[in-house]
């Protein structure tokens, strides 16, 4: 039998979880804080293969088996492993208090409504988009995905207040430590009454910024770092993202959580599901749930096939370029990925952010002309081109030589298409396309119906094949 103690953010473990046993494996902080029975070999968790050896030579000969972990080892833990290897029949699990319940605790928060994903031996990149998307998130750190790499990642991709000071909280200095005794009341920093938030902005708000410049279309974050869960040593810090890049925050970090303070600051309705926000019960959705001019958007049925071939997901990121309306880019988000819009026209730029706060959703905008708008943003996981300027070959291309999966764009003039598809397939994509014409029920007098045809519109995708492959959703906790 292998018994499989969760510890580390809360009292140390019962000592008849260990009687008996005659292998005790774990970290050398866990190790350190019990005492081993008598004889007791003792197996220090590095490379985990090696260990797994050693537990399996025990469990052969009916040896007991004591595996310490953090915190509820079956979230995220060393459950998984064990279970594939030795069979959940011969685990007896004794969970401890996670860190994301505990972080979530010391600050007074519930977490029902909370997305968990884990960085830990695992690309950063999905954490990132994930704490883009949604305004609750924990993330469990790793070597080399911190609060530092985690709030360089995010320090340029959120609007400021502007009444608030770069690194500042409102109501509280940079870098302030919660008291998290047993005196202090959930949620209270130094130096900082329960309740005061960071100044932040509304879902879709942006800000005045000349062309060229990047504009906030989300709600500033705030990241909670926990150290140090549990033991004496526990410090549980509000910083911004750009603070949180220029610290070095050492081995003891537990998990960070990131907050859009202005939407989470207070519970909201009751909830059935867990998890973030609930998947949207339809999509492709008609024009006039968008604000838009001259009824230049991309129509739903070819949003819903443009959609179809995105593919856009929880942890991923989406590039909405010549977005218009941004109708594609908001309805990205509200499938769950993080998004940027990139649009030339300021009057374009405005109408994004209003229809991204219309549905509850965030989408950064950039006010620029591609392709040289795309060269500061983060590879996506899937582009969106819209129009069909003189630029096209030159932006899908340079959309192409960046998307990790897919390229769809949409043209209205069919000259554009041999050009378009030779920038996909020239970078390595195979290329495939449709020319959609609908034609939709309309009333005419005396009660009848026709069909009114709308503008036919070419759409073509790529997918990348070869060495880059799609982004897997494990790592994350819905």
């Amino acid at each position: 039998m292998i018994t499989v103690v969760g510890t580390g953010t809360g009292a140390p473990p019962a000592p008849e979880t260990l009687a008996g046993a005659e292998l005790v494996v774990g970290g050398r902080r866990h190790l350190d804080a019990v005492r081993l029975p008598e004889g007791a070999e003792r197996v220090v968790l590095g490379p985990l293969a090696p260990a797994l050896d050693t537990i399996g030579e025990y469990v052969g000969k009916d040896r007991p088996v004591t595996v310490l972990a953090s915190g509820d080892p079956g979230f995220f833990g060393i459950v998984r492993v064990l279970a594939e290897r030795f069979g959940a029949e011969r685990l007896d699990v004794r969970p401890g208090v996670s860190s994301v319940a505990a972080a979530f605790a010391r600050i007074g928060l519930t977490w029902d409504d909370a997305v968990v994903v884990s960085a830990h031996g695992r690309a950063l990149r999905t954490a990132v988009n994930v704490c883009r998307a949604h305004p609750k998130v924990a993330v469990l750190t790793g070597p080399g995905a911190g609060p530092a790499e985690l709030g360089a990642a995010l320090r340029h991709a959120f609007g400021t207040s502007p009444d608030t000071p770069p690194g500042a909280v409102q109501d509280m200095p940079p870098g302030a430590v919660q008291d998290t005794s047993p005196d202090t009341p959930p949620g209270t920093a130094q130096g900082m009454p329960p309740g005061a938030v960071q100044g932040t902005t509304p879902p879709g708000t942006v800000h005045g910024t000349p062309p060229g410049g990047s504009v906030g279309g989300s709600g500033a974050r705030v990241l909670v770092v926990a150290s140090a869960l549990g033991s004496a040593r526990e410090r549980v810090e509000r910083v911004t993202p750009a603070e949180a890049a220029d610290r070095d925050w050492g081995p003891d970090v537990s998990v960070v959580l990131c907050l859009d303070e202005a939407r989470t600051r207070t519970p909201g309705a009751a909830r059935t599901v867990a998890g973030g926000r609930a998947e949207p019960a339809g999509w492709a959705l008609g024009e006039d749930a968008f604000a838009h001019r001259d009824s230049m958007i991309t129509k739903f049925e070819v949003r819903a096939l443009a959609l179809a071939r995105l593919g856009p997901r929880l942890g991923d990121l989406v590039w909405d370029v010549g977005a218009g309306s941004g109708s594609v880019a908001v309805e990205c988000a509200r499938l769950g990925a993080a998004v940027v819009a990139v649009e030339k026209a300021a009057d374009g730029v405005a109408r994004i952010a209003a229809n991204a706060r219309a549905h509850g959703v965030y989408v950064d905008v950039v006010c620029d002309m591609a392709p040289d708008a795309l060269a500061g943003l983060p590879d996506p996981d899937a582009v969106f081109v819209g129009g069909g300027g003189t630029e096209l070959p030159a932006i899908v291309g340079a959309c192409a030589a960046r998307a990790r999966r897919t390229v769809v764009v949409a043209m209205a003039a069919l000259d554009r298409v041999p050009a378009a598809r030779a920038a996909l397939t020239g970078a390595g994509f195979s290329c495939d396309g449709v020319l959609l014409q609908s034609s939709r029920l309309a009333p005419l007098p005396g009660d009848v119906t026709r069909l009114a045809a709308t503008n036919p519109v070419f759409l073509l995708w790529g997918t990348r094949t070869g060495t880059r492959t799609p982004l897997s959703d494990e790592g994350v906790a819905l």
